[in-house]
């Protein structure tokens, strides 16, 4: 089972017990595709796929992130745009959903490079973007200043000032504050919802699947509420320490490795 075929199952799962009908998401209303072209520090070029997926505006412009990954492809873009429409309508926002993808690994791309592609992703799909159409975000791998690269690049494009095309963009350019923690933040919130539901007591020991922006900051976020963070992977390893990890070494230990692999737990 794909990706997507995997999200349209479970959508429809969720929609037979709630006795809906789904239909109008069978298919998305629009597949974007183009090959970027970039022209790398070597002088060579290179061709990056990329895609932008537009599930469903019915309650607004469609919104979601853009994300760099090697295994990024439309597939996938398409299964997450269709969760984008499901948590707009449940978070109650009136917006669609959407999402974007390059098929690239941005951590061999030098800051020049990254621009460029940034630069080139607007040119290709700028005329189905904008305030009223579609808004992207950053996601995987993108950051606020990949947002500012894309927001100047768009504006140049259709000649007028538009920062409502994209979100997530540094404070100076339009961003919102809190914007950078903002996943992790909601992904506590819930976690706090959930424990006064269950009997699980109100410290618990957690193991987290990712340690970049989310990832990262939910552990130090849980880390302060008392939790023990006794486990942490990332895309290259994972690290298990049952007395608890110091989440601000290992944070220190990324920055200098690349990884969380081959931490000195008994640092702890």
């Amino acid at each position: 089972m794909t990706p997507y075929e995997n999200a349209l199952t479970q959508v429809k799962k969720a929609a037979e017990i709630l006795q809906q009908d789904i239909s109008f998401l069978d298919n998305p209303d629009r597949i974007l595709q183009a090959d970027l072209e970039v022209i790398m520090d070597s002088g060579t070029k290179k061709i990056f796929p990329a895609y932008r997926v537009q599930y469903n505006n019915l309650r607004g412009p469609y919104k979601g992130g853009i994300r760099y990954h090697p295994e990024a492809n439309s597939d996938e873009v398409k299964a997450l745009a269709l969760l984008m429409a499901i948590k707009c309508s449940v978070a109650n926002i009136p917006m669609g959903g959407g999402k974007g993808g390059v098929t690239v690994d941005p951590k061999g791309l030098s800051p020049t490079e990254i621009e460029k592609l940034s630069r080139a992703y607007i040119g290709a799909f700028y005329q189905n973007l904008g305030a009223q159409k579609d808004v992207p975000a950053p996601d995987v791998y993108t950051t606020p200043q990949i947002m500012a690269w894309m927001l100047d690049e768009y504006e140049k494009l259709v000649g007028h000032a538009e920062p409502a095309i994209i979100t997530g963009k540094p404070i100076s350019a339009g961003g919102s504050e809190g914007r950078d923690t903002a996943t992790a933040q909601g992904g506590v919130y819930v976690l706090q919802a959930l424990l006064q539901k269950v009997s699980w007591g109100t410290k618990l020991k957690i193991a987290i699947q990712g340690f970049g922006n989310a990832g990262l900051t939910v552990a130090e976020i849980l880390q302060a509420d008392g939790h023990q963070i006794i486990a942490v992977a990332d895309s290259k390893g994972a690290i298990y320490y049952e007395a608890g990890l110091d989440i601000a070494a290992l944070k220190q230990h990324k920055t200098t490795t690349g990884s969380v692999r081959d931490f000195p737990s008994s640092r702890n």
